[in-house]
């Protein structure tokens, strides 16, 4: 841990020592307008299942994931799940089972000390996402603490990682041309540096089972089992086929982080397309998550991301719509499916430089483009309709106390 890094920690457990000190009367006036908090009726606290196996899965519900996979969890024999998340600020709307406001997360004792006594006397399974503490974080509480209680209790502790929690900067960049790590292209990245090595020094602290949502992941953490994402195929269904209407195709990006997905890689290039009537481009930002269906829907071609190298929650939402998704995955990630689960990934692979070539070859003959856009359903219910997920999932939750 560097000497910054020392300095915050302290400073954190002595700013978490000084809270504890104040009466949750006077706390719940002062904390940040965003964070506020009833001291006198706080959410209740998680009701895990009546099961052999009782999962919890928690706090960070990234893109839907948490819940997704407790749903994937429950089609095992004798196996009941919840996932809690915290709401925050900026709130997509993602299906959770518990939803707990941000300043009762990270300030009401109460609260945290009735999730703790809830999940330390009913859960057999903990599946902890990005190393984020379970009961609170601004009381200078660390994970490891609470990893030492849960396993104290005799709770199953596995660790799962969704991207940037894990993620090693330097590593990426020196393995993909257009990393979003590249020296001083993202501010955020010494912040993730620092995150990724926390993340490695307490996976070694530990030796917790560890699950990982995307193939690339595995690059970073070998030992991990890949936990594949988890979307309903029947919600992103459409019914029509790709290229079928009249009039220009219509392209569409998602620039959920524009720095990760390559948004500036390739938007200049987009926009002169769209400008020479080949095609019609659309970036569509700032929608809920029940509103995506019926944006993909809408789309012809959908672009996914140019600098990770790898595919996710968004590229499986297109595939399942059937659109033709063109996207950089590295040929690793691919040789991983294919080698998993004996199926070729559907995605139209192209790097950003040549983006423009892929997209007037795939318009002036979409035969191909048409048929590797025709397996993406089938290759959604195969992968990540939840079942393989919970095949993944069920060597650790058949182990018992």
């Amino acid at each position: 841990m560097s000497a910054i890094a020392r300095l915050r920690a302290v400073g954190q457990r002595a700013a978490g020592a000084l809270a504890s000190a104040v009466p949750p009367r006077v706390l719940a006036r002062v904390v940040p307008a965003g964070q506020r908090f009833d001291p006198v009726a706080p959410p209740p606290a998680v009701q895990l299942p009546d099961t052999a196996v009782r999962l919890l899965v928690a706090p960070v519900n990234s893109a839907g994931q948490g819940c997704a996979w407790a749903r994937a969890a429950e089609r095992l024999p004798d196996v009941g799940a919840q996932a809690m998340a915290v709401r925050s600020v900026r709130d997509f709307g993602f299906a959770t089972d518990q939803l707990v406001p941000l300043g009762d997360y990270r300030w009401s004792r109460a609260w945290q000390r009735a999730q703790r006594q809830a999940v330390l006397a009913g859960a057999t399974h903990v599946l902890l996402e990005s190393a984020k503490p379970l009961f609170g974080d601004a009381f200078g509480r660390g994970v490891l603490g609470e990893i030492e209680a849960l396993r104290g209790a005799g709770i199953r502790v596995a660790l799962a990682w969704h991207g940037s929690d894990v993620r090693d900067p330097a590593a990426h960049r020196a393995r993909e041309r257009h990393s979003p790590y590249a020296e001083g292209l993202w501010a955020l990245t010494p912040a993730l540096q620092v995150r990724a090595d926390r993340a490695r020094a307490l996976i070694d602290a530990v030796g917790c089972p560890l699950f990982v949502s995307t193939p690339d992941l595995l690059s970073d953490l070998p030992q991990a089992v890949w936990l594949p994402v988890v979307v309903e195929p029947e919600r992103w269904r459409a019914d029509a086929a790709p290229l079928a209407r009249d009039g220009r195709p219509i392209v569409a990006h998602v620039p959920s982080t524009a720095i990760v997905k390559g948004t500036d890689l390739v938007d200049g290039t987009l926009r002169a397309l769209d400008a020479e009537g080949l095609i019609e481009y659309r970036r569509i930002e700032g929608l809920a998550s029940t509103q995506m269906p019926a944006a993909y829907a809408g789309a012809d071609i959908v672009l996914d991301q140019f600098r990770i190298g790898s595919y996710g929650v968004a590229a499986c939402e297109a595939l399942a719509a059937g659109r033709i998704v063109v996207s950089h995955v590295a040929s690793e990630v691919r040789t991983h499916v294919r080698a998993e689960t004996g199926l070729d990934l559907p995605i139209v692979q192209a790097d950003a430089d040549e983006l423009e070539a892929v997209l007037r070859r795939l318009l002036a003959d979409p035969s191909v483009a048409l048929a590797t856009a025709a397996a993406g359903p089938d290759f959604v219910r195969a992968v990540h309709d939840g079942a393989r997920t919970a095949q993944q999932l069920r060597p650790w939750l058949e182990e018992t106390r």
